[in-house]
């Protein structure tokens, strides 16, 4: 097998997983982060810290708490957008698209549901839907930079690179240098194969204040896929708890296990800048 015929093996499975990774990245600031902002006020359960910085057995916890609070009020539209976004974070998108529906059916012209029933289609494979359904929250009197990110990653999931990479831009013109944006449009031209551009937008993305461990696994991705994987290894683990460091080497391994592609990169580590 040549170089390039690795290489385009690698990135056709790499594909689904990163363009998940975009789609979880950018859509989890619209509406279910908003959950996750309330988590301590009202009828949620106060959470010990976010979500996001919870490990698996914390994460069940903290589904099995919010569950509660939602079977006692399945109206009340924080709860329900928390739990549907804990249930995602622990891969049970079924179920969290089941919550948000009922949620959206309660609250059919809330911005914040809107997206965050858009986040639990994609997840669920739904992405014709997940796109009208972001559409639709998005007002052009006021423009919401995170569902442009959110519309942009489930255009890219639909294959349709050019329209995603107008809405990344546009989100940008909001919100200049946003991090979750810049990786997005980094992950946007994983897809498309430019590992080079990727990597620039991704680099541009790890440096921004707000940049979190999502921004630093698609670049460590990124950085793997071009053959650095000490380099790559190295961002895995960089400013993460020992147990996240694993995960996420973990991850990286993961996608580099067809046809013993991860030791051939391995092995050419040094070799290429």
């Amino acid at each position: 097998m040549t170089a390039r015929q690795q290489n385009t093996t690698l990135l056709s499975k790499v594909q689904m997983a990163g363009s998940l990774c975009l789609v979880l990245a950018a859509l989890s600031l619209s509406g279910c982060a908003t959950g996750q902002d309330r988590m301590t006020t009202g009828s949620v359960p106060k959470m010990s810290k976010p979500l996001n910085q919870m490990t698996g057995s914390e994460l069940a916890g903290a589904a099995d708490s919010i569950g509660r609070a939602y079977e006692k009020n399945p109206k009340n539209r924080d709860t329900g957008l928390a739990y549907a976004n804990v249930l995602m974070m622990t891969g049970r998108e079924t179920q969290a698209l089941a919550v948000m529906q009922q949620v959206a059916i309660n609250h059919p012209r809330d911005r914040d549901v809107l997206a965050a029933y858009g986040k639990a289609q994609a997840a669920a494979g739904q992405l014709e839907q997940a796109l009208g359904t972001i559409s639709r929250a998005q007002t052009p009197d006021r423009p919401d930079w995170r569902l442009y990110s959110a519309e942009g990653a489930v255009l890219d999931q639909l294959g349709r690179s050019a329209d995603a990479r107008a809405k990344y831009r546009q989100a940008l013109d909001i919100m200049p240098n946003e991090p979750s944006v810049l990786s997005n449009l980094g992950m946007s031209y994983v897809l498309s194969g430019d590992l080079k551009m990727a990597e620039t937008y991704l680099q541009q993305a790890i440096a921004q204040p707000g940049a979190d461990s999502r921004v630093r696994q698609n670049l460590a991705l990124v950085v793997g896929l071009q053959g650095r994987f000490a380099e790559a290894e190295q961002i895995a683990r960089r400013e993460l708890t020992q147990q996240q460091a694993d995960a996420n080497v973990a991850y990286l391994r993961s996608m580099m296990t067809q046809q013993n592609a991860w030791q051939k990169l391995k092995g050419k580590d040094g070799k290429q800048g």
